[in-house]
């Protein structure tokens, strides 16, 4: 029997994450979740982000995946500690859920020499205070200030990310960052869709200021706790295969997907109750 790695996310962005843990550990196998039907995620209620992440994570448990990942930051920020304090230890004990966030808190502190960091993400995932508490976990010293941009995800889901209506929500954004705090000199993009507007992102920054994208991060943690947890590695199954699902259309899921993925990807329908 296949015991993939899942990974989720409210849609596609988790695919930018994806596809870097793909490309740093290729052998196992894998399943992409994307609950796109419900999307997005970021101004919904805790409540409500528990209860879809939840109903997500146990379907892959049903799939047989011993360990999850939580490729989405409003998800992380909003239902990860939930799920794994109060869900996992009644329904799937032996079973591991992982998150986006503290993997990135953890090295956040490395990139930056003025000590001050932007985040940049969900309402969700600011309003949550997660990054503010997990980055002060491990790095006391730096002064965090977030921002919310709730058009970014729009932007990139329609297909904008390319068009030079964009250039003004993103400079805008960017333009209100720097000037809640001017010594700011690292950027983390605290959501999987960010990415997409990279090119643009740095284009409206002053040189100097790192912009950080969460993949190789994510994938980087994941490769170091299958090293240091053996008896997980060892019940991954390792064939290589990757399989997508979708609670939305499949056909336009795998159409948008290529984007995120960097390649082509045909996607299944699931359906939730």
């Amino acid at each position: 029997m296949l015991s993939p790695i899942g990974v989720f996310d409210s849609g596609y962005g988790g695919l930018t994450v994806f596809k870097s843990i793909v490309a740093a550990l290729p052998q196992y196998d894998y399943i992409y979740l994307g609950d796109n039907a419900r999307a997005p995620y970021g101004n919904r209620s805790f409540e409500t982000v528990h209860e879809y992440t939840l109903q997500c994570v146990e379907w892959f448990f049903e799939q047989g995946c011993e360990l999850v990942i939580i490729a989405c930051n409003t998800a992380s920020a909003k239902a990860l500690r939930t799920i794994q304090q109060q869900d996992l230890p009644g329904i799937a004990p032996e079973k591991r859920v992982l998150g986006v966030i503290r993997p990135t808190a953890e090295v956040i502190g490395n990139y930056s020499k003025t000590r001050h960091v932007g985040v940049l993400g969900t309402r969700g995932t600011v309003n949550s205070q997660s990054y503010l508490i997990e980055i002060n976990k491990f790095f006391p010293d730096i002064k965090v200030e977030q921002l919310a941009c709730p058009l970014w995800v729009p932007i990139v889901e329609y297909g904008e990310y390319n068009s030079e209506g964009t250039d003004f929500f993103v400079k805008k954004y960017l333009d209100q960052l720097l000037a809640a705090d001017k010594d700011i000199d690292t950027i983390l993009l605290a959501c999987t869709h960010y990415p997409i507007l990279m090119e643009k992102i740095k284009k409206y920054l002053p040189t100097g200021i790192s912009v950080i994208a969460q993949g190789d991060i994510v994938a980087e943690s994941l490769k170091d706790y299958l090293h240091r947890h053996p008896e997980m590695e060892n019940r991954i199954s390792k064939g290589g295969k990757l399989s997508f699902y979708t609670t939305d259309d499949p056909s336009d899921f795998s159409e948008h997907a290529t984007l995120f993925f960097g390649r082509p990807v045909e996607a299944q329908h699931l359906h939730l109750q």
